[in-house]
């Protein structure tokens, strides 16, 4: 496996987003950053970790099987098991990572504080990696776990060091992980869930403070949601495709939404995305229209889903129609089990999947008629939120984490029957 190396922050990025990271770490409870991790970031260059001479990772063309949902057809939540964890029946539970703990034994790799944002990644052994975020001040990065064909945990490594705060992000078509920083000035890195190449910072898709980025592979643009009270969606569109045929993430043009009355979308192009002068990234178009909060975003079948905190909506975007809708929403909602709306991720038949931030501590699936339906709930995890949740390949393995709280952060394996082959 190639040698990685942490990512240095530029003293400028540090300035301006300590504040917002100490504040996080202080309100979180979060276990401290590493002094080695913090010594070795302030003694590299600023291109330390980033592949040199190279603006692309390698494109792994592994499929994934064909799979139908059967979430519908699941049941109640049972009683909570050894671990606090309330699940249907047929489903069982057991974690796979606690932060600050050696994932293996014999091995000196341990699982990253405050884990978020997480996704899946096929292997070309039948096997599965499992990514995931840490939302640590300057000591961020990417964690990952890596399972063999049978489901047994083999390995886990880093694939990012030394960033900031980094909260979601998404997979891509090309099996690659975009992780996001969530601070002001926060930026985008592409990384390899194998490890076995540098991540890339990629500047073109926006300086601000980043939640979640989605990819359509059909149209070749990428979705981001921006953590702000007065935050924006925002679309990324490729000057070109790479020589695999997906979205050259280099360059591009960032544009801004702007929903109208009847939910029709215009998008404007920002003049300043890289936010090099002085007026934020959000702020450079008076139109764009105005998220409370964005958190979560995922592209299934033409339609982007994202979430928004402030006010507890799931919204669905149709790239199709280019209009905007309201999929749900806790105050109006006859039923609001779900609520603390986060990370989502979407069943192959499209289910749009829910963690909440504090709420109840659930996962809750909106099947595609609007009902909901809580898959699985943690007990007693007091002070916390459920983050990264994502499917294996197979369909019937969910993970997800208890980002923190006075049992740490803590990521799950839930196996059960999601799906069935198609």
């Amino acid at each position: 496996m190639a040698t990685r190396s942490p990512r240095v922050l530029p003293r400028r990025a540090i300035l301006e987003g300590g504040l917002a990271g100490l504040a996080l770490l202080l309100s979180r409870s979060v276990v401290g950053c590493s002094k080695d991790i913090v010594v070795a970031a302030t003694e590299m260059g600023d291109d330390a970790g980033l592949d040199a001479g190279s603006d692309e990772l390698p494109y792994r063309a592994i499929a994934r099987p064909r799979l139908v949902s059967t979430i519908a057809a699941i049941g109640p939540l049972g009683e909570p098991d050894a671990n606090g964890v309330r699940l249907p029946a047929g489903f069982t539970a057991r974690i796979v990572g606690r932060s600050s703990k050696p994932v293996l034994e014999g091995k000196s790799f341990a699982w990253h504080s405050a884990p978020d944002g997480g996704a899946t990644f096929p292997t070309e052994d039948g096997g599965w990696i499992y990514v995931s975020n840490s939302e640590l001040p300057f000591a961020g990065g990417v964690g990952a776990l890596r399972f063999d064909a049978a489901g047994n945990l083999v390995d886990a490594y880093p694939i990012l060091e030394g960033t900031n705060v980094n909260c979601a992000g998404g997979p891509t078509p090309w099996n690659t992980w975009l992780s996001c920083e969530e601070v002001y000035r926060g930026q985008v890195y592409e990384c390899d869930p194998w490890g076995e190449h540098a991540a890339i910072v990629r500047p073109a898709l926006g300086t601000f403070k980043h939640e979640a980025a989605a990819v359509d592979p059909i149209a070749h643009r990428v979705y981001l949601t921006e953590d702000e009270p007065d935050g924006c969606l925002y679309r990324f569109v490729p000057d070109a495709l790479t020589s695999h045929g997906f979205a050259k993430l280099s360059s591009g043009k960032l544009e801004v939404a702007a929903v109208a009355g009847d939910g029709a979308v215009t998008w404007h192009a920002l003049p300043d995305p890289l936010f090099e002068g002085d007026v934020p990234t959000r702020a450079q178009v008076a139109a764009a229209t105005r998220f409370d909060g964005g958190e979560g975003i995922w592209w299934h079948d033409g339609v982007v889903y994202f979430t928004t905190k402030g006010d507890d909506r799931v919204r669905a975007y149709d790239t199709r129609t280019e209009r905007i809708s309201v999929l749900y929403d806790a105050a109006t909602s006859p039923n609001p089990i779900l609520t603390g709306v986060d990370n989502v991720t979407v069943s192959a038949s499209g289910d749009v999947l829910v963690a909440e931030d504090g709420g109840d501590m659930q996962v809750v699936a909106i099947l595609p008629t609007g009902e909901l339906k809580a898959l699985v709930q943690l007990v007693d995890y007091a002070e916390s939120e459920i983050t990264g949740p994502a499917f294996d390949p197979s369909g019937t393995r969910l993970y997800f984490s208890s980002q923190r709280g006075p049992k740490g952060g803590t990521t799950f394996e839930i196996t059960g029957p999601f799906h069935a082959p198609a």
